[in-house]
């Protein structure tokens, strides 16, 4: 049987609240924490978050490869444009039906991805060079849909009245178009505007209608988002403060506002981007969005369930390439949310 001093002799050594080294140890980790900004705290949080650290870094890397597509076409030795296969001789790389004839879609080490039905273009290139053409698109969608939704919710929640009422009406009308229908139905309106039907539209400006028509029905859900949050803040002690002092509306709106707007504006922008790289890509599968020779995703994947019974790998590329792209860039933005919000929880 322990004693009562073995007992009270066990108990000084084990350290309790109310030790002072233990205290000591405390206080120094709670004030480097409260020492940290927000971004900070953020950037602690998220590089711990080992699946969105993985999917950032896949996301970085997709962009890089659509970035540098000339440099790996120069390495590579071949582009997206050449039709390899109907330059060769019948039954080299393409049969008489216009098909690989080497298995596996014609893959081998000369063409890493196989080649093209029909046209006989290199794979690999093609699915390089259409991701660079989805994701510059999408990201200059997303990009104007973001500066849109943050001019038209923070204005309408900051100075409500006439302002709101106006500005919630026009979002409420423009939310009332069905986007995809709108989408395949108008972007031929929008081309025949500018370019003669018997004429053929330059590519460039063929893109501009794309990121015209998509911008225009893509910034309304992250609007009234923002007005549903600024609406909450220009309540607060700090915005009564900031008017009482006299400061203008405009320097409230950045200096008060819209740091306090990070999260739901990039969370959001993280959502979107995915999703107009999926509805560009569906517009070219339905022959409104990017045409030849433009190397596109939607275009392969047009070309894929067209020879699918055939060569079913070719399907494989940009199918697994836009899956893999979407899911990284979604549970990105769920590491990114809880980053900044650790309590909500996945």
């Amino acid at each position: 049987m322990t004693s009562t001093s073995q007992a009270a002799a066990a108990g000084a050594d084990t350290p309790g609240p109310d030790d002072p080294g233990l205290s000591s140890t405390r206080v120094a980790k709670e004030a480097e924490l409260a020492g940290r900004s927000p971004g900070q705290l953020m950037w602690m949080r998220f590089k711990r978050d080992r699946t969105g650290v993985i999917s950032a870094c896949i996301v970085l890397a997709f962009f890089l490869i659509a970035a540098l597509a000339p440099v790996i076409s120069w390495l590579y030795g071949k582009d997206p444009y050449t039709r390899y296969g109907q330059e060769a001789p019948i039954g080299e790389l393409l049969n008489e039906n216009g098909y690989p004839v080497k298995p596996n879609g014609g893959i081998s080490s000369e063409f890493w991805f196989g080649i093209e039905p029909d046209l006989g273009r290199d794979v690999f290139m093609q699915l390089v060079y259409g991701m660079r053409t989805s994701l510059s698109l999408a990201l200059a969608i997303t990009l104007f849909s973001v500066v849109t939704a943050i001019v038209i919710g923070v204005s309408g929640g900051y100075f409500g009245g006439k302002v709101d009422y106006f500005l919630g009406r026009l979002t409420d009308l423009m939310m009332s178009f069905p986007n995809q229908l709108f989408f395949v139905a108008f972007t031929p309106v929008v081309t025949a505007l500018f370019v003669d039907p018997r004429d053929e539209m330059p590519t460039w400006l063929r893109a501009s209608v794309l990121i015209y028509v998509m911008w225009l029905l893509g910034w309304m859900t992250l609007a009234r988002l923002l007005r549903g949050q600024t609406l909450s803040l220009r309540e607060r002690e700090f915005i009564e403060a900031a008017k009482v002092a006299g400061t203008p509306p405009g320097r409230i709106v950045r200096k008060e506002l819209l740091p306090n707007l990070v999260t739901p504006i990039l969370v959001q922008a993280t959502y979107m981007l995915p999703n107009n790289v999926t509805a560009i890509a569906g517009l070219s599968f339905l022959g409104v969005g990017m045409l030849e020779p433009t190397p596109d995703w939607g275009r392969m994947f047009a070309t894929g369930a067209r020879v699918y019974q055939s060569d079913i790998t070719y399907m494989f590329f940009p199918g697994g390439a836009m899956v893999i792209f979407i899911l990284a860039f979604n549970l990105l933005g769920d590491s990114v949310r809880d980053a900044f919000d650790p309590k909500s929880g996945r």
